[in-house]
């Protein structure tokens, strides 16, 4: 039995544990909001490690509403508006542009969605103007987030992404405050079954791949964040279906939160960040997220 999940869920990257797969509407993973689509066999739901699920609509089981796939449309847009904005329109030119169709196809994105995206990002009369900001901060005692942000307008994300840190006992940093405690990898997952894992290893170190690790149902590639495009398209080119390819920030460490008090403070802020539009991704390094009833 599948099921089409579709809306987001968020998990920790690395070790995250899904256990009862926590639903709260973004990778984007872990982070969240996340820009993918994953079917999930209900009988083996073990998602271990830092991947995102993204998720789309289709046939209405365990759906949320029309507006978590709007959602995921319109942060998918944005990447894309600002790919062909720095690079051109054309994906074979533009390896970032070439990221982003792949992340839309895999969130189920029609092409002539795509398509016309890049054609008004492409036009002389687009007003789109994003840029990306990354805030660095701290949640309930000390537990290290960075959001990736792409807005149209510095001032209103600022202010709303100070406010979710304060509101739930954290407080926003400046750059670098926590991203020393990540380090920035290419992590493609893959799904175990009918993989050889002798031979997707063999594989994946030859295409250019730093680590193999193999966990639950899923086998995850690492790469350097420049490779991961690179590597990605050589295994998919020799017929491995991947679930997720992305570049991460994983955590060296992790916090654990041991009072209620924390635990649903935190929550609660990675569920702001999440139904905010500016918002693309969300990183943290806690330890025991499923602690939290929030997404029971």
């Amino acid at each position: 039995m599948w099921i089409d999940f579709s809306y987001f869920y968020s998990f920790r990257c690395d070790s995250h544990k899904i256990g009862g797969l926590k639903p709260y509407c973004v990778s984007l993973n872990k982070k969240i909001l996340i820009i993918k689509r994953l079917y999930v066999k209900i009988f083996s739901v073990n998602f271990d490690r830092g991947w995102k699920i993204c998720q789309g609509t289709q046939n209405g089981v365990l759906s949320k509403t029309d507006n978590a796939r709007a959602k995921v449309f319109t942060k998918i847009g944005r990447e894309i508006a600002v790919a062909v904005r720095e690079g051109g329109p054309d994906p074979a030119g533009n390896s970032k542009l070439k990221d982003c169709i792949a992340k839309a196809k895999a969130c189920n994105v029609p092409n002539d969605n795509i398509e016309r995206i890049i054609k008004k990002a492409a036009g002389d009369g687009n007003t789109d103007n994003y840029e990306s900001i990354i805030y660095e901060g701290y949640g309930p005692s000390g537990v290290a987030v960075i959001v990736e942000t792409l807005t149209d307008n510095r001032n209103r994300t600022a202010g709303d992404m100070r406010h979710y840190f304060d509101k739930f006992g954290g407080n926003m940093g400046t750059s670098g405050c926590v991203s020393f405690m990540f380090t920035r990898e290419g992590v493609i997952i893959i799904d175990k079954e009918d993989v050889d894992e002798e031979k997707l290893r063999e594989d994946a170190l030859e295409a250019g791949a730093t680590d193999f690790l193999t966990d639950g149902d899923v086998f995850e590639v690492r790469t350097e964040p420049n490779d991961m495009g690179a590597v990605r398209d050589d295994l998919e080119a020799k017929g491995y279906k991947y679930l997720t390819a992305e570049v991460d920030y994983i955590p060296s460490t992790y916090t654990k939160l041991e009072s209620e008090e924390d635990i649903n403070n935190m929550g609660k802020m990675l569920e702001m960040f999440e139904d905010n539009d500016d918002v693309q991704n969300v990183f943290h390094n806690w330890e025991n997220e499923d602690d939290y009833e929030g997404w029971r």
